[in-house]
């Protein structure tokens, strides 16, 4: 028997247990998060859309991961402290988990089955930059890289996923987000 994904447990930073169930009834944005990548401005981005779009029905979720190049080797309580001192980041952040390999946390194995391939708007460049530092993903459904993210809608299920380098900004994530909150 299956565990539906919205009934995935994971940890809150605040202690807290949840499930994506917890946020029923709003769009939820998922994203693996770093504090040491050239990609953590992304935290300023993310913060803003939360910030925005929540009273529509947002929820961004941050799940710090130490996978890709040791890029968040922080304790939780290092990493909220960073996200909120550095970013003004109010949304919710998870307890420090793997999304990729054989300790991948069952919400983000359950993430990549349910949406296998990210959209790409930058054809690629994404995947030869790293390819560039030696870094090949494993399986092509694996998360890329730091900053991957998800969209689950108001019903739980997964509707798109987006490579690192498409930015909270981005036109096609925010149509999506958009799209999300009112379908």
């Amino acid at each position: 028997m299956h565990t539906r994904i919205d009934q995935i447990p994971f940890r809150l930073m605040d202690g807290g247990q949840a499930t994506l169930s917890s946020y029923r009834g709003k769009a939820v944005l998922l994203v693996n998060v770093a504090s040491q990548c050239g990609l953590t401005p992304q935290y300023e981005g993310l913060a803003r859309l939360f910030e925005e779009k929540r009273e529509a029905g947002l929820v961004v979720i941050g799940f710090p991961a130490n996978d890709f190049g040791a890029q968040e080797p922080g304790s939780n309580e290092e990493i909220a402290q960073f996200c909120n001192t550095t970013f003004g980041v109010a949304f919710p952040l998870a307890e420090k988990v793997s999304v990729k390999g054989p300790d991948r946390h069952a919400l983000y194995a359950a993430l990549t089955q349910a949406q296998p391939e990210a959209l790409d708007p930058a054809g690629g460049t994404m995947h030869r930059k790293l390819a560039q530092y030696g870094f090949e993903q494993e399986d092509p459904s694996d998360v890329l890289w730091n900053f991957e993210k998800f969209l689950v809608g108001r019903d739980g299920r997964v509707v798109a996923r987006f490579n690192p380098d498409v930015e909270p900004g981005d036109p096609l994530l925010r149509e999506a987000i958009d799209s999300a909150l009112h379908g």
